[in-house]
């Protein structure tokens, strides 16, 4: 089976790609900033997905310095952009790792030169996994983690490490979960015997660690999800020191890893106080925090303010960067406006939320926040209904900026999207893989 191919050019922008213009070309992503285009004079075709650079670059220092505060390290989701030139931040910025949760993520940040990468999935399947073991075996600098939950799946992959003749074991980290979650044993007791089985596995599985994903509890308030996550984070904990205790663990640091954008304060407080007697490396794995969001990470700040005030707000806590400008379609009646976005476009976990508008016909400098009362209703296909005061200036032919909820899910509809400054001046377009 072929192993990772090298970095390659990424493809020009052409028109057949969204808000690329129709005379265009064939623009290389490094030629865009020169174009002068501009998204407020109309440069490009709405609707228009948008970084604002400014943003980014905040977001991501923040996090570097909380990272640095806490003594903690991240291995971002790269599920989140699927953009290589993100993930090239991210690493820049400090990142001990990217994360990736398919085999297709994975191949696409082998192919843009990515030499540790964290699998937080489960490897299954022959295809997958006959194309880590080769990656392993032909590739002595990359190095591969991926999680396990279960004895058949250990044994799978002790057979297949063997039958690809590997010089060095594959390195794995325990999963717990916990009962109605996603993957993960159920029980610390039901992930030690995973454990006991990698360690048993005459060097062809290695244990690195433990791991965990707490971003799907929920409980009936913030409080409420907060004490579940806690009690989770303890019982990984908990594996973590059993682990040790058996030295079942195969190397230092010892990896303690869990994974969402939500809470990942609480999760560098409760893995930093587990108590081993050999050196760990916290892992934290949050992805959306390089753009953040308008909707669902908003909560999850809102949650952050109310346990830690002074660290969500510090120096102005995680802004947005993520934005999808689109024009008024219509304004058919006096409370409702149609904008030119859908489903196709952004994210609907949650509406997207209606931020800012503009005029360009000259009379307006910059854009203006939406008026009070103005909301998203519901999203087609192509068009996303406004429920707007009566007296709400919008009129066909406005563009009008919205946030999202969930930032993942907007990447994924854009192959392009576009970095501007704070003038919504175009400054570099960057692709993505999904």
């Amino acid at each position: 089976m072929p192993s990772a191919v090298p970095p390659s050019p990424e493809a020009p922008l052409t028109p057949l790609d969204k808000a690329v213009p129709a005379d265009a070309g064939a623009v290389p992503l490094e030629a865009v900033a020169a174009l002068g285009w501009n998204v407020l004079r109309e440069d490009v075709p709405l609707p228009v997905a948008v970084i604002r650079r400014e943003r980014l670059s905040h977001n991501s220092a923040w996090m570097r310095r909380f990272l640095a505060d806490c003594g903690a390290d991240i291995a971002p989701h790269g599920k989140t952009t699927m953009s290589p030139w993100l993930f090239d931040l991210q690493i820049a910025d400090g990142a001990w790792a990217m994360t990736v949760g398919t085999p297709h993520q994975l191949q696409v940040a082998r192919a843009f030169g990515h030499k540790r990468l964290v699998l937080a999935n489960q490897l299954v399947g022959r295809s997958a996994i006959d194309q880590v073991m080769c990656d392993l075996r032909d590739h002595p600098d990359f190095e591969f983690y991926c999680l396990v939950d279960s004895l058949p799946n250990v044994a799978a992959l002790a057979a297949a490490a063997r039958r690809h003749g590997l010089t060095r074991p594959l390195t794995v980290l325990v999963e717990l979960g916990y009962p109605g979650g996603r993957t993960g044993c159920r029980t610390v007791d039901e992930a030690l015997a995973v454990a006991r089985a990698v360690h048993g596995s005459a060097g062809a599985l290695a244990l690195a660690g433990v791991e965990g994903f707490e971003g799907l509890l929920r409980g009936e308030s913030n409080a409420a999800t907060l004490s579940l996550v806690e009690d989770f984070l303890d019982r990984l904990v908990a594996l973590a020191e059993r682990c040790d205790a058996e030295e079942l663990f195969a190397a230092d640091p010892v990896l303690l890893s869990a994974g969402g954008s939500s809470h990942f304060d609480v999760v560098a407080h409760k893995l930093r106080a587990a108590r081993l007697g050999r050196p760990t490396r916290v892992l934290l794995r949050s992805g959306c925090y390089i753009t953040h969001d308008s909707g669902l990470y908003v909560r999850a700040q809102e949650g952050m303010r109310e346990r830690d005030p002074a660290l969500a707000d510090r120096d102005g806590g995680l802004l947005p960067a993520l934005e999808v400008w689109a024009y008024v379609q219509s304004r058919p009646e006096a409370g409702k406006a149609i904008a030119g976005l859908g489903k196709r476009d952004v994210s609907h976990d949650d509406p997207p939320v209606p931020l800012a508008w503009f005029r360009p016909d000259g009379s307006m400098d910059r854009p203006q926040p939406i008026a009070d009362g103005t909301h998203a209703t519901r999203l087609n296909d192509q068009h996303c209904h406004l429920t707007v005061p009566a007296s709400s200036p919008l009129q066909v032919g406005d563009l009008v900026a919205f946030g999202v909820s969930h930032p993942c899910l907007t990447f994924d509809k854009w192959r392009a999207l576009y970095l501007v400054d704070e003038a919504y001046d175009i400054v570099g377009a960057i692709r993505t893989y999904f």
